[in-house]
């Protein structure tokens, strides 16, 4: 490592470092071969866990090359940050590890930025994907930081603990001081832009990426408010402040200590409810999750985690009285090496999401063996309960039970409705809560024609669905409104201003048969709850003859609208007086859509399943079940 006895730089490259060491020495290579030599190198590791020094190797005892380091990571924007204060060059461009410079990159940007004074930054073509070039941006994509060189500055690039983003326009480019002139570009392709599914945009992006992906990736620990270029603000600081800095609630004399295993999905904060009812809770989590799975650090606190690296040996050392295993199909592999740890602890499968994916992905036989072996199964319907009883029709060794995984918390349901939109319009009015799973554009038109509107609250929507929101805008563009996502804490202010709420779009063809079932017709989607929240009757086709676990529960509990054709829903829906008595139903049902109203009767099951397999004696994994 270098000391600070050398000759200052005219420019000054910046290289963040975490977990791409592979990648390192390529980059440093390609700064070397510049044909302009009057350069320093900040590589700053991020609290990288491989060797960044020794990928550096003998290029770190050129002098110009320096090492800046933090204990643990703490986002790009720091580690940006970081070197920008010890920068002593005039200039200031940027080269990620698995990005590469051509020979004349440095040059071609030096040359135009001194040449034009009153330009904020000046950039570079890029050559990215397999052969793809581009003068400018990558279509979709801000700016990178390989094609960017800038003015030594005050400015600073935003932190994680102001946002995390995958918009450098947003965490920079913009920040830079404003001119009479625009950025100025080389027009010349310069530089590669590294592509691998390791990148941090790519970490970042819903919906194979996003929060969890992110938290998982960099260890993070403290709640984040984080935002794609994809999606919209999640906000855990402020989301969950309520919860983070409320005292915990005592151990009670019978509480158990319940070890959560996998992930938690979208209403993670539910199960503080078992907290506040004298439980302690210990977090054990996958380490692949997507965006909606909730792993831990939990950003409300309260669950107390084991370390994932020398897990085995944490939860011997623990002893839980119970392992809950859950929910979603990403969590099947790890709830499945725990299951198979050969603890001597009662282990509980809580599954919801879903067993077609499981099978298409190659994890049909772990999750057998969740089915088969735990010693408690949880169902998140009755029909995903005997989906598997008809599907895996081998005596299972455990006890089961049903309830739906993800509903919210009883906290969020506070509040009285607000007044109706139609009231003020005389027109009808309903919502979508989140991406829209349907109806198709040609229901939307038709039911403009009745004057019905349809409110979508989904920015990914806006993104990721363009398609289907452009074709619904042309058909109903005075019926057809977007709007930002809400969170729970909105549900009821918000949503209660509708007539009604979309369901997804399921049009079932099973006839009656298990067999024939999709993931579709077995399935409670989570916006149940959000519907149920604010006291909305639940829009739905009419699948009559077929099992749709939606349609079961709705008529079951009078919740709701069946339609065939746009025009019975469209009479439905304007039917003021039996609109307003279904409204009043849900509303006095809500309590049923949240997990504190079961709270009691899992618990019991969790009791019942720990005394089974306290007079089996033992795990049993290799029995044929």
């Amino acid at each position: 490592m270098q000391d600070d006895q050398r000759s200052p730089a005219r420019i000054s490259v910046i290289m963040p470092c975490f977990d791409q060491e592979a990648y390192l020495p390529g980059a440093v290579a390609s700064l070397l071969g510049q044909t302009c030599a009057d350069w320093e190198l900040v590589v700053v590791d991020d609290g990288s866990p491989g060797d960044v020094e020794a990928a550096l190797g003998a290029d770190l005892h050129d002098a110009r090359v320096r090492i800046e380091a933090f204990p643990a990571n703490r986002g790009l924007g720091a580690a940006l940050n970081r070197g920008l204060d010890v920068a002593v060059g005039d200039f200031i461009t940027y080269l990620p590890c698995d990005d590469r410079m051509h020979a004349d990159h440095l040059a071609s940007l030096v040359t135009l930025l001194g040449a034009h004074p009153e330009a904020p930054f000046v950039f570079s073509g890029l050559r990215h994907g397999q052969d793809q070039t581009t003068t400018g941006c990558v279509d979709g994509e801000p700016l990178q930081l390989i094609q960017v060189m800038h003015r030594h500055t005050e400015e600073r690039w935003l932190e994680r603990a102001e946002l995390t983003t995958d918009d450098l326009e947003r965490m920079f480019w913009s920040r830079l001081p404003a001119s009479a002139e625009p950025p100025l570009g080389t027009g010349a392709v310069t530089a590669t832009w590294g592509s691998h599914p390791r990148q941090r945009h790519r970490v970042l992006r819903e919906p194979w990426g996003g929060l969890n992906p992110y938290r998982v990736r960099y260890g993070v620990q403290e709640p984040l408010r984080l935002q794609s270029s994809v999606g919209h603000l999640h906000d855990e600081v402020s989301h969950y402040r309520r919860f983070r800095e409320r005292p915990a609630t005592p151990p009670a004399p019978d509480g158990l200590r319940i070890l959560l295993v996998g992930e938690l999905a979208h209403n993670p904060e539910r199960i503080l409810s078992l907290a506040e009812r004298g439980h302690t809770l210990y977090g054990l989590w996958t380490d692949d999750p997507v965006w909606f799975n909730t792993v831990g650090p939990l950003p409300f606190g309260h669950v107390t985690d084991l370390p994932r690296q020398g897990w085995r040996a944490a939860v011997e050392e623990l002893r839980p009285d119970l392992i809950y295993a859950l929910l979603n199909w990403q969590a099947v592999p790890f709830a499945h090496e725990v299951l198979m740890s050969g603890f001597d602890i009662p282990f509980v499968w809580h599954f919801k999401e879903g067993p077609f994916f499981c099978l298409e992905r190659g994890l049909w036989p772990q999750l057998v063996d969740l089915h088969l072996r735990s010693d408690g199964q949880i169902y998140s319907s009755p029909e995903l309960r005997d989906w598997f009883a008809a599907t895996v029709p081998q005596t299972r060794s455990g006890m089961s039970h049903v309830l739906d995984g993800d509903l919210p918390k009883a906290e969020w349901l506070t509040g009285e409705p607000s007044p109706l939109l139609s009231e003020r319009d005389g027109e009808v009015h309903t919502v979508i809560p989140g991406r829209p799973m349907g109806p198709h554009p040609d229901v939307i038109e038709q039911l403009a024609r009745h004057g019905v509107h349809v409110h979508l609250y989904s920015e990914k929507a806006h993104l990721q669905m363009k398609e289907w929101v452009d074709e619904v805008r042309r058909r109903a563009p005075r019926h057809f409104h977007l709007h930002p996502q809400v969170d729970q804490h909105g549900w009821v202010e918000e949503f209660s201003r509708y007539d009604a709420g979309w369901l997804h779009d399921v049009r079932s063809h099973n006839g009656g048969d298990l067999h024939a079932a999709t993931w579709d017709d077995l399935n409670y989607p989570a916006r149940m709850g959000t519907l149920a929240a604010a006291g909305l009757p639940m829009i739905q086709p009419r699948n009559d003859g077929s099992i749709v676990a939606t349609q079961t529960l709705t008529a079951a509990r009078g919740l709701g609208l069946f339609y065939s054709d746009p025009q019975e829903l469209a009479r439905a829906l304007t039917d003021t007086p039996a609109m307003s008595a279904l409204r009043r139903n849900v509303w006095e049902q809500r309590s049923h859509f949240t997990f504190d109203a079961h709270v009691s009767d899992l618990v019991a099951f969790f009791r019942t399943v720990i005394a089974g397999r306290n007079e089996r004696g033992g795990p049993d994994l290799l029995a044929t079940a």
